[in-house]
């Protein structure tokens, strides 16, 4: 009778444990996602959020624009430059068909037929719909006439800068110039830029000169001269891309390996069936536990200080991390080696490198292999992050793109090639994963 009340007590207090448990989680829960909410000031991000500069970003990823720029000082020649750039820049009295400069004026053609009138240092702007603007630079300020009414929101206007943005184009004037932008769809001069011989030609143009024994320049081949205007791109630098891409697999491919060179007889000192020693052992671990505690970003840092920058200093980063994560892995899988196949090769007589040799590693090859090639693909990602720090790979370029502010064209570029890198090593890994690891099972 005794044992029945005590295990219906026992029985009632574990309901009742489980009751609260049941309750206080999901409390718990609330309360956290609570306080990120106050402290990440989740309430203030509609204030600090700027659309405007989201919608900017995303258009400039998949769109260029011409900066037509008439200084207000000096000679005021007018200056037509895709993106603002000097490698850009259309040659003088050559200018695109939408800009047409006369003796009395200029008379530029945004999209949609918007027209903008340049007439000395007056720019005069006829917006559908909205009626006409005028603006003239002066020493004192900028002169600004508009139709009667309140401001609209796609213009800023102050005594020293007058900005618009419809949807022919922006233009943005100061007293010491005046700028006008107009967008087009694509990466501009992505192929050739404007100093080449292929430049403004269609695709079947570019085809055509290439098949054809006339040549555009005669000291070379028209097919040597497309691949030389193309590869040696100023815009783009195209072989630039393409080494950084190879600094980048490179710096992945020595730190992922040299990693496990050196994290496999590491392990063996780790592992208890082939270390008796404790204090080994624990050494040894520790070791590991270090290496792998410190991110790879960290020893970028630190290495970068003691090394320089440079792509050698990113893959000794990812050797150092990659070495204790390596080490803790075939530590692990060394202590799960089947003895008795390592008896019976040391009844053969086999000395204990050749025990190690064809009684251990033929065992735990799958798993090397396996790990080593996840790590190859992951460390990929990795050496992009960690080439953006030490100066080397597609991971600077990235981050000189960004810093810029303006070449978006060229980050969307990037992170592309960024991508598709990732996605082909993704699939050399898993296709050498079958053969390599088949092979051995």
């Amino acid at each position: 009778m005794k044992a029945d009340v005590s295990l219906h007590t026992e029985m009632v207090e574990r309901f009742a444990r489980k009751k609260m448990i049941s309750f206080a989680v999901p409390i718990l829960i609330f309360a956290y996602f609570v306080y990120i909410f106050v402290a990440f000031d989740m309430a203030g991000l509609k204030e600090r959020a700027r659309l405007d500069n989201a919608v900017t970003l995303i258009s400039d990823s998949y769109s260029y624009k011409t900066h037509v720029t008439q200084p207000n000082r000096g000679s005021g020649q007018l200056i037509v430059a895709i993106e603002g750039e000097r490698k850009g820049k259309y040659s003088e009295n050559i200018y695109p068909e939408w800009v047409d400069v006369q003796e009395a004026e200029t008379v530029i053609t945004l999209r949609l037929g918007h027209e903008v009138v340049l007439s000395g240092k007056t720019l005069s702007y006829e917006i559908p719909g909205y009626g006409l603007v005028t603006i003239t630079p002066k020493n004192s300020g900028i002169e600004f006439t508009r139709p009667e009414g309140e401001l609209p929101i796609w213009i800023n206007a102050s005594r020293t800068r007058v900005s618009i943005k419809t949807e022919g184009g922006r233009l943005a004037v100061t007293k010491s110039k005046i700028e006008i932008f107009r967008y087009f769809m694509g990466w501009e001069l992505f192929w050739f830029t404007l100093d080449s011989d292929y430049s403004g030609k269609s695709v079947g143009e570019v085809l055509s000169l290439a098949l054809s024994s006339d040549r555009v320049n005669p000291e070379y081949s028209n097919i040597a001269g497309i691949w030389k205007d193309f590869w040696g791109n100023k815009m783009w630098r195209h072989s630039d891309v393409i080494w950084a891409i190879f600094e980048t697999l490179l710096m992945a491919f020595l730190g992922t390996v040299g990693g496990a060179l050196l994290a496999l007889p590491l392990a063996f000192l780790s592992a208890k069936n082939f270390s008796p020693r404790v204090l080994v052992r624990f050494g040894v671990r520790r070791v590991f536990d270090f290496l792998r505690g410190v991110d790879s970003l960290i020893w970028t840092i630190i290495l970068s200080r003691a090394f320089g920058p440079g792509p050698l200093t990113g893959s000794l980063a990812i050797l150092l991390t990659d070495t204790g994560t390596f080490g803790k892995l075939f530590s692990e899988a060394l202590e799960n080696v089947d003895d008795k196949q390592i008896e019976g090769i040391q009844s053969t007589g086999a000395k204990p490198l050749q025990r190690y040799r064809f009684g251990v590693i033929p065992q735990i090859m799958p798993v090397l292999l396996s790990q080593i090639l996840y790590y190859m693909e992951s460390n990929t990602r990795s050496a992009t992050v960690v080439g953006a720090i030490v100066g080397g790979g597609i991971g600077l370029l990235l981050t000189q793109a960004i810093i810029t502010g303006k070449d978006w064209e060229e980050v969307t570029y990037y992170i592309g090639l960024i991508v598709l890198m990732v996605m082909l090593m993704d699939s050399l890994s898993g296709w050498l994963r079958r053969k390599l690891i088949g092979q051995v099972e």
